[in-house]
């Protein structure tokens, strides 16, 4: 709802690529949608988790690299994500999730799409199927929620994080990712109020958010 954003420099490398994706792309539409106004239902969550299910078995082929990957890193890092429950909506393949796990001893990844699932290494945390428009987890039983690429739930973000917990929000593509919102447009989604750190790394940026209220 309200909140500050602390825009931080470029970590060295950051390669910003091309012009943004516009508006009008169809993925860029639903992630507005999702965020702001309620744009989820059961036909939504079919047409996602059939889409995604479709691209299971290539994703982390065409979609891994070292540029990618440094952006989450760099969240980790200069966002000082501290330790505790971490869990990774919309994991997918689990890449960003193994990164997770190499960093903190308790990681939960979930993901809508049980095939992306399936095709995450087994050292990538627990795996669960789920819908994260309504979470199977406790109200403020996780202390950092990380998405990577994902469509942003604002209620149950604030309802799951535990009342100092941490959204980690990073889009590997930076304003060419097809899932992506601002960090301002993250903390104006949330409920409440925010503090957040913003930087960019590799071909991304993200944002930490800490809640204030």
């Amino acid at each position: 709802m309200v909140g500050t954003v602390l825009w931080l420099h470029d970590a060295p490398g950051t390669v910003r690529a091309g012009p943004p994706e516009g508006d009008e792309h169809p993925m860029r539409k639903v992630t507005k949608q999702v965020a702001f106004d309620g744009g989820w239902d059961e036909e939504r969550r079919r047409k996602m988790a059939g889409l995604f299910d479709s691209m299971a078995a290539d994703w982390t082929a065409s979609h891994d690299s070292v540029e990618r990957r440094a952006s989450i890193t760099d969240a980790l890092t200069r966002g000082d994500v501290r330790d505790g429950r971490v869990v990774e909506l919309g994991s997918g393949s689990g890449m960003g999730t193994q990164q997770l796990a190499e960093r903190f001893a308790d990681v939960v990844a979930l993901d809508l799409s049980l095939q992306m699932l399936l095709h995450a290494p087994a050292s990538a945390g627990a795996r669960v199927q789920g819908d994260s428009s309504t979470l199977p987890l406790r109200t403020a039983s996780a202390d950092t929620l990380v998405l990577v690429n994902m469509l942003l739930f604002p209620a149950e973000i604030a309802r799951v994080l535990t009342q100092n917990g941490q959204l980690v929000w990073v889009n590997t593509g930076a304003e060419r990712t097809p899932i992506h919102l601002m960090p301002e447009e993250v903390i104006e989604a949330l409920p409440g109020t925010w503090a957040a750190r913003a930087g960019r790394a590799g071909t991304g940026l993200w944002c930490v958010a800490s809640r204030v209220t």
